[in-house]
């Protein structure tokens, strides 16, 4: 019979510890620790008290935790002296079904890392689906992350140790994530569509308008029928449009969404994340026969990334009445024009203007998006409330010096443009580091036709400056390009810099980011607000009604735009709750007026 919450809050505290045993491998320290924040409000509240209990250990404690873990397919396996945990999840790895030659790799490895590590190599096998990870998947992973830094590793091992205590909970506790589930295949199953030259390889890649874009359209618009939208069409732009409407033919409307492009060699997760989470809600109100005292409006952006043309947020753009006609004549690396590949594809570019929506009509946009970076993982954090969404601008530029023989030439007398831009590169460095919340990257750096004994007379770099507010990234763009100014001056060398694209911040709207606080708040899960860096639909919806964001962990880091990236069935069933929850204080909100 399984757990209940209520039964751990009302048992005493040894019987609660015993109630939690084999959660963590051989250490019901982390347990004692943890029922000290009873009572718990929720599983996930009980999770979080574990994943406290740990970060608040000695480093001792926690490699003495890593060093109760068997070593996968390792001696405690061959010996059958396993935990019945243990077991069950290298079982369901396949683990104890190696070849000789799968055995001999995972032994090999086993050896590797501990040489390195002094720890034994900890993956929580059953993945982030929870039905266990192929061999081949923990044979890679094995093998990558034998190349971590050990301080980075430590903390790998760790937040595997939780996700293995957070399946073991599952299974304890019974605990129903068939949303998180349903919304975890629904992404797969998308991405067995991707364009040519990358599905050979194996890897994800969907840009606009390509066959593999206009099948995951298909398969999106088919999925919105049948799970219960009223309607479900594509637009002008190739936009993926569901609604289900409210209670009454004039309520107004909640509108989310994000997008199913990718970049090249991407993941499953980003955008197409936040249209499936609210279409999992849509087919639970269908199947309660419920309607909102306000419609819902599903919309998969057709474009954000920018990949094949050099349009970017083409299809929340449209949205709002920002399609740019000259787009249409922009060809891509075939020589094909974005008016060929929408006319190709059956898109009636008249209508285009018909699509602007009527932001008086809508009370808000709202997107759930995985995180794309480390911030949620590293705290061991399922959910995070966006603060804002950073503002930003981009230089591209050039330092002009004089190269010269580098053997002759003598450290004083050099005017090297290359180190005039690494100075900047570390200034950008510091000065960005100095707001907390600010970013700065040189992703671009050249030196042409530079040779190995020759001082860089010429050095072309790119600038990423980013910022929650406009007032702090203009001050960070400014004391940077100053710096520059200053650099070259000081080093006899002179400067070309273009501004590329400036975008505005986009806050989050007060109340709709209270609404997500209340909506995680009542899950059991601690509040943590954060800026995202990366941009999003949400920025251009920003720019004509109120908007907010909630993020998702991502596991491997929190990587993103990289095969890589995922998320667990857990983290995506508490972004389906807290969505339905949202919804839920919003139709309370309405019905009060």
């Amino acid at each position: 019979m399984s757990l209940t919450i209520a039964q751990l809050n009302a048992a005493a505290p040894a019987e609660a510890v015993a109630l939690l045993d084999g959660i963590y491998e051989h250490s019901p320290w982390i347990a004692e620790r943890a029922l000290a924040a009873r009572p718990f409000r929720s599983l996930a509240h009980l999770k979080h008290a574990l994943v406290q209990a740990l970060a608040g250990s000695s480093a001792d404690e926690q490699i003495g935790l890593i060093r109760a873990h068997p070593e996968l397919a390792g001696k405690a396996m061959v010996s059958k002296t396993l935990t019945a945990e243990s077991t069950n999840e290298q079982s369901k790895a396949g683990l104890t079904d190696c070849t000789p030659e799968e055995f001999a790799k995972i032994q090999q490895l086993n050896a590797d890392y501990n040489a390195k590590f002094g720890f034994p190599f900890i993956l929580a096998v059953r993945g982030p689906r929870g039905t266990g990870l192929a061999k081949r998947e923990i044979i890679e992973t094995f093998a990558r992350r034998l190349h971590n830094h050990p301080d980075f590793e430590l903390g790998e091992a760790l937040r595997n140790i939780h996700r293995i205590a957070e399946i073991r909970l599952d299974d304890k506790f019974a605990a129903d994530i068939t949303l998180g589930n349903d919304v975890w295949d629904w992404q797969e199953q998308l991405s067995v569509h991707t364009d040519p030259g990358y599905a050979e390889k194996g890897q994800l890649t969907v840009t606009y308008l390509t066959d593999a874009h206009r099948a995951c359209a298909a398969q999106i618009s088919g999925w919105m029928r049948d799970v219960g939208f009223d309607s479900v069409h594509i637009d002008a732009v190739g936009n993926v449009v569901g609604r289900y409407e409210g209670a009454t033919p004039d309520a107004k409307t909640l509108l989310t969404g994000s997008h199913y492009d990718t970049v090249r060699n991407g993941g499953k997760y980003d955008g197409r994340l936040g249209i499936f989470v609210p279409m999992a809600c849509v087919r639970e109100l269908k199947r309660q026969n419920r309607r909102l005292p306000f419609a819902f409006e599903v919309v998969g952006f057709a474009e954000e990334e920018g990949q094949r043309y050099k349009a970017t947020f083409l299809g929340s753009g449209a949205l709002i009445g920002h399609f740019d006609q000259h787009w249409l004549d922009q060809k891509d690396a075939d020589g094909i024009t974005m008016r060929e590949a929408m006319q190709h594809a059956g898109l009636k570019l008249e209508d285009i203007p018909k699509i602007q929506r009527d932001p008086a009509r809508y009370l808000g946009f709202v997107e759930v998006h995985i995180e794309q970076g480390p911030v949620l993982t590293e705290l061991d954090l399922p959910l995070g409330i966006v603060t804002s969404i950073n503002g930003s601008v981009r230089y591209v530029g050039e330092v002009i010096g004089m190269a010269s023989h580098a053997g002759t030439t003598p450290m004083d007398r050099r005017r090297d443009a290359a180190a005039a831009v690494a100075e900047l590169i570390l200034y950008t460095e510091q000065r960005a580091a100095k707001d907390g919340d600010s970013v700065g990257t040189v992703g671009m750096l050249e030196v042409p036709s530079g040779s190995i004994n020759v001082v860089p007379g010429r050095c072309k770099f790119s600038l990423d400056l980013r910022a929650p507010n406009n007032e702090q990234r203009d001050a960070l763009a400014t004391d940077v390009v100053n710096a520059l100014k200053d650099i070259c001056e000081r080093r006899g060398v002179r400067y070309e810099l273009e501004e590329t694209m400036r975008a505005a911040a986009a806050p989050s709207d007060p109340a709709w980011q209270q609404r997500w606080e209340k909506a995680v708040d009542a899950l059991g899960i601690p509040l943590f607000r954060m800026p995202s860096g990366a941009g999003h639909d949400a920025m251009k919806l920003h720019e004509v009604m109120p908007q907010a964001m909630l993020f998702v962990r991502g596991i491997n880091s929190g990587i993103s735009h990289n095969p890589l990236e995922s998320s667990t069935n857990d983290d995506i069933q508490l972004a389906v709750q807290a969505f339905q929850l949202l919804l839920e204080g919003l139709a309370t909100e309405q019905a009060a007026h």
